[in-house]
C-alpha cells in the first residue's frame, strides 16, 4: 500500500535523535511543561517572529483556550469556513459562541473575504480563517476587514506550519494563531500536541493560566481553567522534527510540482493552484474531478491510499441543524465536498511510487 502519509518512514528517519531526546527527558525527571517545552516555545516564537508561544495539549484546545482568553462566549459570533475539519467550528461552540459560516474561494479553497464581509453583524467578535491544506488564506484582505470592523483575527494554522504569506510566516499574521502537532501534520509528534502564537503578552498570560487549571500559583485559582499541557516527551520529538521541517516542506513542494507537471494536461483533473502571495506547504495534495469516485476506486484497487477532505460541510452537520443552514447556502464549499480527493503526499514518497499514482490517474485518460 502506498499511504497518504507514511509516519513510519518519517519517524524512522529521525529515530536516533528522538531516542536521544527521550533519554534526556527520562533522565531529567521533568515530564510536563519542563525545559524541553520551554525550548520548543522559544524556538517557535523566534522562528515566527512573535513574542509568545504557549504549548498546549492539542490543536483544538489551542483554539478553545484562545477564544476563551479573549472573552468570547455566549451571544458572540465568530466567522469561519464551512469547508474544514470540525474542530474549527467546534471550538467556537465549546466556548458558547455561535459559528457563522462564509463560503470559500473556488481556487484556494480558503474562506472568501467578500463573503466574510457580508456575514459581519453587531454580534461578530472574531474571524477564524483556516489555512487549508497548507495554503495561506488571503490574510491581507481579512486583516483589513477585521481592522475596519474592530474584530479579532485568530489563524487556524493547524495544517500550515512552515507556510508564509507575503513573506511573513503563517502564525504571525493575526492577533493569535493556533497550530496542531497531531502525528499526520507537517510538524507532528507521536500523539497530540498544539501551540498558540501571539505578540500579545496579556493574552499569553491568560492562556498560560487557562492551560493549568486557571492558576499561576499551585493550589490557588482565580478562574476555571483546563488541563491542557504539552508533555516533555512530545516536546523532545517536536524539537527534532522542527529542525527538519523546512527540508520536509520543500520536498512536499517538489512533489506537488511533479504532480502538476505530469497531470496538469488531464482534462478531468483540476490541480491545486498556489497563491501568488503565499507559500503552500501541501499538508494534503487534493485535486478536483467530476469522476472522483471512479478515480478513487482505481487508486484503491492499485493499493494506493486516497481520501476525501471534506465529504460533509460543517453547515450541514447534524449538530448544527439548529443554526438553520440549508443545502445550497454555500455552493462552492458544497461543490468541493463532492469533487475533491487527496492522493499520497509526504516527504518520503519516492518518485517511483509517485509515478505509479500518476499512471493510475492517467490510465482513465487512455494515455
Amino acid at each position: 500500500m502506498i499511504n497518504l502519509v507514511d509516519l513510519k518512514r518519517q519517524f524512522q528517519s529521525v529515530k536516533n535523535e528522538i531516542l536521544q531526546g527521550m533519554e534526556e527527558v527520562i533522565d531529567s525527571g521533568q515530564y510536563v511543561l519542563g525545559p524541553k517545552v520551554k525550548e520548543l516555545e522559544g524556538k517557535i516564537a523566534k522562528r515566527l517572529g512573535v513574542a509568545e508561544a504557549i504549548a498546549v495539549a492539542n490543536g483544538t484546545d489551542a483554539l478553545v483556550l484562545t477564544l476563551e482568553a479573549y472573552g468570547i462566549g455566549l451571544g458572540d459570533e465568530v466567522i469561519t469556513t464551512p469547508f474544514t475539519f470540525f474542530a474549527s467550528a467546534e471550538a467556537i461552540s465549546r466556548v458558547g459562541a455561535t459559528p457563522v459560516f462564509a463560503d470559500v474561494d473556488p481556487v484556494s479553497y480558503n474562506i472568501d473575504p467578500a463573503d466574510i464581509e457580508r456575514k459581519i453583524s453587531a454580534a461578530t467578535k472574531a474571524i477564524i480563517p483556516v489555512h487549508l491544506f497548507g495554503q495561506p488564506a488571503a490574510m491581507d484582505k481579512i486583516s483589513k476587514l477585521a481592522k475596519k470592523n474592530n474584530l479579532l483575527v485568530i489563524e487556524d494554522a493547524c495544517q500550515a506550519f512552515g507556510s508564509s504569506y507575503m513573506d511573513r510566516p503563517v502564525g504571525s499574521l493575526g492577533d493569535a494563531a493556533c497550530f496542531s502537532f497531531f502525528p499526520t501534520k507537517n510538524l507532528g509528534t507521536m500523539g497530540d500536541g498544539g501551540i498558540i502564537t501571539t505578540s500579545d503578552p496579556d493574552l499569553a498570560g491568560k492562556i498560560r493560566k487557562l492551560r493549568t487549571h486557571g492558576t499561576t500559583k499551585k493550589y490557588y485559582h482565580d478562574r476555571i481553567g483546563y488541563n491542557s499541557r504539552l508533555d516533555e516527551l512530545h516536546a523532545a520529538i517536536l524539537l527534532v522534527n522542527l529542525a527538519k521541517i523546512d527540508e520536509w516542506n520543500q520536498k512536499r513542494r517538489e512533489l506537488a510540482d511533479r504532480y502538476r507537471q505530469h497531470l496538469g494536461d488531464v482534462e478531468y483533473l483540476s490541480m491545486p493552484v498556489e497563491s501568488e502571495n503565499g507559500a503552500h506547504i501541501y499538508h494534503l495534495f487534493c485535486m478536483e474531478s467530476d469522476r472522483r469516485d471512479e478515480l478513487m476506486k482505481a487508486l484503491i484497487n492499485a493499493q494506493i491510499q486516497t481520501g476525501v477532505y471534506y465529504p460533509h460541510c460543517l453547515h450541514l452537520q447534524e449538530v448544527y441543524a439548529g443554526l438553520g443552514y440549508q443545502q445550497g447556502d454555500f455552493p462552492i464549499a458544497e461543490s468541493l465536498s463532492e469533487k475533491l480527493f487527496a492522493v499520497p503526499m509526504h516527504p518520503f514518497l519516492t518518485e517511483k511510487e509517485q509515478d505509479q499514482i500518476i499512471a493510475i490517474l492517467r490510465q482513465k485518460d487512455g494515455n
